[in-house]
């Protein structure tokens, strides 16, 4: 590589090169400088430090039951669209539309155009398509729009869905998807259809993006940041993902060992970067980068080798065949241990003037380096064997068509043809510990925690790591009295800093405080202490999302694991009406046999047997869940939610927006721009919501007030606008006891009655005058905690639940049931009189009134267990 950054300093000294090989070859963990000096190992240096790599490799395939095979996949080339947004300067693939019309293509492929590739492909054997487009096209190029309109797509990603699912049904093929940079959403649109995407990280550089001249400059999509974000949301929604640099554009020696540092930081958190191709630079005629070097042979040995090092034994390390120059033994002997994609049919549409290797050239050039040449999947055999969460269940049935059950490489014999790409045929079949809701209180969970703790949440060490930033208390300047004296004259006013004052406020600080938002609830909405006779119905705890907060998640195998039938759901929602309930909320486990429509199922189902209930259901992870496997829109899927009978949706799965504390504590759950948007969706469609904050964990006061701002923003914009936006905010304590991210040691023990009290009246001051109703959780404080609550600037009680596992799971002492005279004393141990409510706080019916008085106090009784 040339030096392209001027008064960059020369070579490493030979005392340097020497103790960094020596650590190399010792297996010591290398540094970032330690690999920008390896990085330039040449010579005799390059020799000892690729047979050091070659070692680990060898080692790595041992541990993985394939010592001495090196793999590819029998792929076709499936170029949706060359239109792209971006500018890179090296880049002939993406084109501009009137070359495509002279050439007589269209602005993207056909679907004849696509499966006729993929069914020459099948009849040769290939087992993967390759599908790879310019990123998001439709925002540049008004040709690639009307395109999509007139075809019925409301956006490129939707086009690629539609498309691997025909190759899917017509073909047999496995889709691996490289659509560029992917948001959360377009991973969860996209995750059932393919069991495999990617998108190159190519450098961390942000200089050769953001300053003119630059490679990827006037690019939005090469934004470094971007695209690390974009490799996060690959493992926190569990897709198999590829990556891999572009060395020799510009950047440093340096720079490239921030990029490897940075690939080996997000596999290690995720566990799910499946493979990283490392491929050099050829400059092409007709790109701004026409007159630059290629980046040698050398360079690429050395920075296998180096990347070989940094990601360990366990990593697979590809190196494109057609770009190395017939030089297939040093590759092999730095560390690779595949080939990548080598198709039979097309050519490498990126680099087309470098033609693929004949299969069996390249099985010979490898055996001749001691290497047997093996086929595989798209997805690699790591991930075939992992299964669940990492392969759909919509996609298993066609992996495990092609796959060698005993390696999970492919299977030389399968045969190659389409299989439908249906929903699982579970649906609702009551199933599991299906008692639980019951037995939680008696017999309690079988054990604190699930037997894959050590696996299914991500890198434990690696998330400890990450967790301390965010973890670490602010200072506070500013004066408290100050600060109170705001809150009582127009809390409106309060700026951010006398908030956070307020928000670390104890002792005589702290009872003023709560005194100020007692007296604003009374003057905003009395002294009546609400409460709702409900019932909540988790219709399943089967879960793969990985959320490191939740104790309820079980896999289909764990003991404690349940899914109701709709029938069970539909008698318990009936039992409920029977004793004066007026809603039953409902959540569930996003359990991945259960189709998008299961939503839609289960609400019907409670208002076809009760008409008159009202249907209070589905956390907005659940909306996108549901919208992601349907291939609806949040806005059409809600829609045809509330068509089935759904009436409002819980605020639940907000945790903290705040996304510093978010991927603390979740895997795989919505992001905070996500969660905001289904909400405000809900709201324009007249369905309202409560708001919920789950606090006390890893995150300090200032996330509480940004996440207080965030939905007094919200619900001011709803207002403003003629709507009504949430019901409620309900304050939820972190129960830690079995919760996986304390039983690690990184979340603190929840929170303190000093955080309760503050956060409760704090959300009465932040709030108001937008979200007048403050509820506090007896499930989670007991009676005397939800008391002291109502006198802190709470004014509601929730719901008598009559059975409630999420949090009991967790380790809750305090039940899952209270009666409306228990709520009534808590009431009044507060000094207030209690009222019931609907959930849009209207009044009760009084033939609701009467029925919940009269089974009163007797419902263990009157809710037996359901049967199986």
């Amino acid at each position: 590589m040339t030096d392209h950054q001027p008064g960059r300093p020369g070579r490493p000294t030979e005392n340097a090169m020497r103790r960094a090989l020596k650590r190399a070859r010792d297996g010591v963990a290398l540094d970032t400088a330690e690999a920008a000096v390896l990085l330039q190992a040449r010579g005799d240096d390059l020799l000892d430090l690729a047979a050091s790599a070659a070692r680990v490799r060898d080692a790595g395939l041992e541990a993985a039951g394939r010592p001495g095979v090196i793999t590819y996949s029998k792929s076709v080339f499936i170029p949706l669209t060359k239109l792209c947004r971006d500018k890179c300067h090296y880049c002939t693939f993406a084109t501009v539309p009137g070359k495509l019309r002279r050439a007589g293509h269209g602005a993207f492929m056909s679907p004849d155009e696509v499966l006729d590739i993929a069914r020459r492909g099948a009849e040769l054997g290939c087992k993967e398509a390759l599908i790879t487009l310019g990123d998001k096209p439709e925002d540049r190029w008004p040709e690639a729009r009307e395109w999509l309109e007139a075809e019925g797509y409301d956006d490129t990603i939707a086009y690629v869905r539609a498309m691997a699912i025909r190759i899917l049904e017509e073909t047999g093929l496995l889709p691996h998807l490289n659509p560029g940079v992917m948001t959360w959403t377009d991973f969860q649109r996209l995750k059932p259809v393919a069991p495999s995407m990617g998108m190159m990280l190519e450098t961390t550089a942000t200089r050769l993006w953001s300053e003119p001249g630059g490679p990827h400059y006037g690019s939005p999509d090469k934004e470094p940041a971007v695209r690390l974000r974009v490799l996060e949301d690959a493992g926190r929604s569990s897709v198999p993902f590829t990556s891999g640099l572009l060395i020799g554009i510009g950047e440093t020696y340096e720079e490239r060992a921030d990029s490897l540092f940075a690939l080996r930081r997000i596999s290690r958190a995720y566990h799910g970067i499946q493979e990283l191709i490392m491929q050099n630079f050829r400059a092409k005629p007709d790109t701004a980068m026409r007159g630059m070097p290629d980046a040698e042979l050398d360079e690429l040995v050395a920075t296998v080798a180096v990347a070989r090092h940094i990601m360990g034994p366990s990593a697979c390390l590809q190196a494109p065949p057609n770009l190395v120059a017939g030089e297939y033994a040093r590759l092999i002997g730095a560390g690779i241990d595949d080939w990548g994609g080598v198709s039979p049919l097309t050519p490498d549409h990126v680099n087309p003037e470098r033609p693929w290797p004949q299969i069996d050239e390249l099985a010979g050039h490898s055996a001749a380096a001691g290497f047997e040449l093996r086929e595989r999947l798209a997805v690699y055999p790591e991930f075939v064997q992992r299964g669940e969460p990492w392969l759909d269940p919509r996609l298993l049935p066609h992996v495990r068509a092609l796959a060698d059950p005993q390696t999970g490489l492919a299977n030389a014999d399968a045969s190659v043809e389409g299989r439908p790409w249906q929903e699982p045929d579970e649906g609702f079949t009551a199933s599991g510990r299906t008692d639980l809701h019951h037995t939680i209180d008696t017999e309690g969970r079988t054990s604190d925690r699930r037997d894959d703790f050590d696996d299914v949440y991500g890198d434990w060490d690696a998330l400890r790591e990450a967790a301390v930033p965010g973890m670490v208390p602010s200072r506070i300047d500013t004066d408290v009295k100050a600060a109170l004296k705001q809150a009582a004259d127009d809390p409106a006013k309060l700026t951010d800093d006398e908030a956070l004052a307020l928000l670390h406020a104890d002792g005589p600080a702290l009872d003023a405080l709560t005194r100020i938002a007692d007296e604003l609830r009374r003057d905003t909405v009395g002294d009546d202490v609400t409460y709702i006779v409900t019932r909540n119905i988790n219709f399943t705890n089967v879960c793969y999302t990985g959320c490191r907060f939740c104790a309820f998640a079980q896999r289909r195998t764990d003991a404690d694991a349940y899914t109701l039938s709709l029938e069970q759901v539909a008698d318990r929602a009936a039992q409920a009406w029977d004793v004066g309930a007026v809603e039953v909320c409902m959540q569930g486990g996003i359990h991945p046999d259960l189709p998008g429509t299961a939503y839609f199922d289960i609400a019907r189902a409670v208002k076809e047997r009760v008409p008159g209930m009202h249907v209070h259901a589905f956390s907005p992870m659940e909306v996108v869940n549901g919208a992601s496997r349907t291939g609806l829109s949040i806005r059409e899927w809600l829609t045809a939610a509330k068509e089935a009978g759904l009436d409002s949706i819980p605020g639940t799965a907000a945790e903290i927006l705040d996304d510093e504390v978010r991927w603390i504590l979740t895997k795989g759950k919505l992001p905070t721009a996500t969660w905001t948007e289904v909400v405000k969706t809900a709201h324009e469609l007249g369905i309202r919501s409560s708001s919920t904050m789950m606090y006390g964990h890893v995150d300090q006061p200032r996330h509480w007030l940004g996440h207080l701002r965030t939905l007094a923003g919200i619900q001011q914009a709803a207002l403003d606008s003629g709507r009504q936006g949430f019901t409620e905010f309900v304050t939820l304590p972190f129960i830690h006891t079995n919760a996986p991210v304390y039983l690690a040691g990184i979340a603190r023990p929840g929170p303190t009655t000093r955080d309760n009290r503050a956060v409760t009246a704090m959300a009465r001051l932040l709030l108001h005058p937008h979200i007048t109703n403050i509820q506090t959780s007896w499930v989670k404080l007991g009676a005397e905690g939800a008391a002291e609550m109502l006198r802190s600037g709470a004014n509601d009680l929730g719901g008598t639940l009559m059975e409630e596992t999420i949090s009991r799971m967790a380790g809750s002492s305090y039940g899952s049931y209270r009666s409306v005279q228990d709520l009534i004393a808590i009431a009044e141990a507060a000094g207030r009189p209690a009222r019931p409510r609907t959930t849009l706080y209207g009044e009760v019916p009084e033939e609701r009134v009467r029925a919940a008085a009269a089974s009163d106090g007797h419902l263990p009784e009157l809710l037996p267990l359901l049967p199986d």
